[in-house]
């Protein structure tokens, strides 16, 4: 199309993009599929590709953020950020409502009662209806610069309606709800990175990354609840910035009370209380604030709050049960963790009969004995903690937790590491590591190897039918026959898997072989680079250096790794099995891509692995890393810092849709 063309058709676009995100992530009456969607999102973006002169700060397109930054810059709040004084007691409620009769003259204050999200606290400022910036809170008069990351938030409006006022700040809090965090921690865990310990800590660090596409794949959120430079906007009361907030299309709390005596407000923070169960992001607390922007003048701030606010902290739920036992897990890499066995009790909404340790530095810091009333809490973290003992249910018939010497399932010598505060099961061949390797290599981010569950695992170790992978290849009907709860079929299909995993691709192979360190992104990179695993395994430490994702710990990991007498014979009969040990050799298909040396990142409509396989059919390349050789950069959405390397090395970037073309 013509560039008029061009410009009235990203226009239209842009309306509809944004019109379908204020009916998902605002109202939540999606008209349209997200296949249907996504295809909006990237004809505006060819269309942006092709006339860079149309893209606008306003552009769905900015949503997934430009290029890594060099560092944040720094933004100076036009009104402080100030935090808030906590309170615990009811009774300081009460007489923190008694300050504000005393410093106003009268007996009835209207205040406003919100939930206190518990996140990221944030200012946002619109300029002619545009977002301007963001900022995190910093030190109250200064922040963090966040804008590219806060756009990655699909609710947050980058445009205002007419019909509110164009420019001012407001204040929230960025989030991730409890449910889109588990998701998240489930495909780390899959994809063999470690679990985020809760939504906050996940939420800051989300905010702290350099690269605003890397931002765009976590869940964030945001909740706004306040006003800093108001700007065009004429308010009066807290009652109205809720009315404001509504009307921009801007996200806010669901539950608020108007209170006016102190009673009324103790009543509103206990039925918020019950209420924050059923709520989508995690609260700590309820902020109970002065209504009247005018009473908020008058009872001014001291020098670090306002006088005119609290935050009612609520206390993080726990329960007491008595602790029966301690048992020992057995990790794979062989690390010894506690855990503790409980009387089963109630908490949050569940029943609880297992809470964690930690390690035995902290059984002995807090001197949690067998057969203690211990006080287990959930506050934010994934699975319970034991936070204390209650000393003064102790009988005296309590039993100490020695920190074992062997390990608990085959009676190895433990060793220490330091560097984890852990111990280990120096035995390599302890059946619960050998339990746990197995599950790797079987699970469906590495080998893929369907009917292969945690108990048919178990089974196959215990009967000493399988002590490493390579034994899974030499299993038939005969050996499976003797596993309880396995049928004809089943043993079929077992069997069937394990063959099929045999054409699995090499990465998945190195990430299932367990190497420490070597995460899912680490292993697609190393079999990019390398191409086989005979090429990695003879690898020294300054060439893996050399590649994508590797750094000088997981450089010396895997060179170790490779060096080990135990894990080369390994190697040699995974082998001999027919396991793909080199990317497979493509069919040619034509010579269109001769002599050109390709490098493929960002998110794609085809997976990396297909694509390479049509730059090798056509007679191209393909390499792991960007340099002075590299021909071209095929980038996706979310390209990262490859993209930066070859736009600084001046290698041709070229669209999936350009890519098609030269096919």
């Amino acid at each position: 199309m013509d560039p008029g063309q061009a410009k009235q058709r990203a226009a239209r676009l842009r309306e509809e993009i944004e019109r379908h995100n204020a009916l998902y992530y605002q109202h939540a009456r999606p008209e349209i599929s997200d296949r249907d969607f996504d295809a909006l999102l990237r004809e505006l973006q060819g269309i942006e590709a092709t006339h860079p002169d149309l893209i606008t700060p306003d552009s769905p397109t900015q949503r997934v953020g430009g290029k890594p930054l060099e560092g944040f810059t720094q933004i100076t709040h036009r009104v402080p950020m100030m935090s808030l004084d906590n309170t615990y007691s009811e009774n300081e409620l009460r007489e923190f409502y008694a300050r504000l009769k005393k410093g106003l003259g009268k007996e009835n204050i209207r205040c406003i009662i919100e939930p206190k999200v518990d996140g990221v606290a944030v200012a946002v400022r619109y300029e002619d209806g545009l977002l301007k910036y963001a900022a995190t809170r910093g030190d109250g008069r200064t922040g963090d610069d966040i804008t590219q990351n806060i756009k990655t938030i699909r609710s947050l409006p980058l445009r205002l309606p007419a019909s509110v006022p164009q420019t001012f700040e407001v204040r929230g809090e960025v989030y991730m709800n409890r449910k889109d965090f588990d998701k998240m921690n489930d495909e780390r865990e899959e994809a063999g990175e470690a679990r985020f310990a809760n939504p906050r800590n996940s939420t800051a660090g989300s905010l702290k990354q350099l690269d605003p596409r890397e931002v765009a794949k976590r869940p964030l959120k945001v909740i706004f609840y306040g006003l800093g430079d108001g700007g065009a906007a004429r308010l009066e009361s807290q009652s109205d910035i809720i009315t404001l907030l509504k009307n921009a299309g801007l996200p806010k709390a669901e539950l608020v009370w108007h209170c006016d005596t102190d009673e009324k407000i103790i009543t509103a923070i206990r039925e918020l209380d019950e209420k924050r169960k059923n709520l989508a992001y995690e609260t700590d607390g309820a902020v109970i604030k002065v209504d009247a922007f005018s009473e908020q003048r008058d009872l001014g701030a001291t020098s670090k709050a306002p006088r005119w606010a609290i935050a009612y902290k609520y206390q993080a739920e726990q329960a007491e049960t008595r602790l029966l036992a301690v048992d020992i897990q057995v990790g794979r890499t062989g690390a010894l963790t506690p855990v503790a066995r409980l009387e089963p009790v109630l908490l949050s909404g569940s029943t609880v009969s297992n809470a964690t340790l930690h390690n035995f530095e902290e059984i002995e810091r807090k001197d949690i004995r067998v057969g203690d009333f211990v006080t287990i809490e959930k506050a934010g973290e994934v699975i319970p903690a034991v936070v204390s003992v209650n000393l003064a249910k102790r009988t005296g018939d309590e039993k100490h937790v020695p920190t074992p010497s062997h390990c608990p399932v085959c009676q190895a010598v433990v060793v220490n590491d330091e560097s984890q505060v852990a111990i280990r099961c120096s035995n390599h061949d302890c059946p619960e590591q050998v339990k746990r390797r197995i599950e790797h290599f079987t699970h469906r981010g590495a080998m893929d190897i369907r009917g292969l569950g945690e108990q048919v695992v178990a089974q196959l170790v215990d009967a000493k039918l399988v002590r490493d992978p390579a034994d899974l290849y030499d299993l038939n009907e005969l050996s499976l026959a003797q596993l309880e709860r396995q049928g004809a079929k089943s043993i079929e299909n077992l069997l069937a898997g394990i063959q099929e995993s045999k054409k699995q691709a090499p990465w998945r192979l190195i990430f299932g072989l367990g190497i420490l360190h070597v995460g899912v992104s680490s292993a697609r990179s190393l079999m990019e680079y390398y191409g086989s695993v005979d090429t990695l395994a003879g690898a020294t430490v300054e060439e893996l250096l050399k590649v994508q994702d590797v750094g000088g710990i997981v450089a010396q990991s895997i060179h170790d790794w490779f060096r080990e007498g135990r894990n080369q014979a390994l190697l040699g009969r995974l082998r001999a099995t027919g396991v793909q040990f080199s990317n497979p050799k493509i069919k040619q298909a034509s010579d269109n891509l001769a002599g050109t040396t390709w490098v493929i990142t960002g998110s794609l409509s085809q997976s990396r692995e297909e694509i390479a396989d049509l730059i090798r059919a056509n007679g191209g390349k393909v390499s792991g890393s960007v340099s002075g050789k590299t021909t071209y950069l095929l980038a996706g959405e979310e390209a990262g810092s490859k993209l930066d390397k070859a736009v600084k090395l001046g290698v041709k970037v070229i669209s999936e849709a350009e890519f098609c073309a030269m096919l």
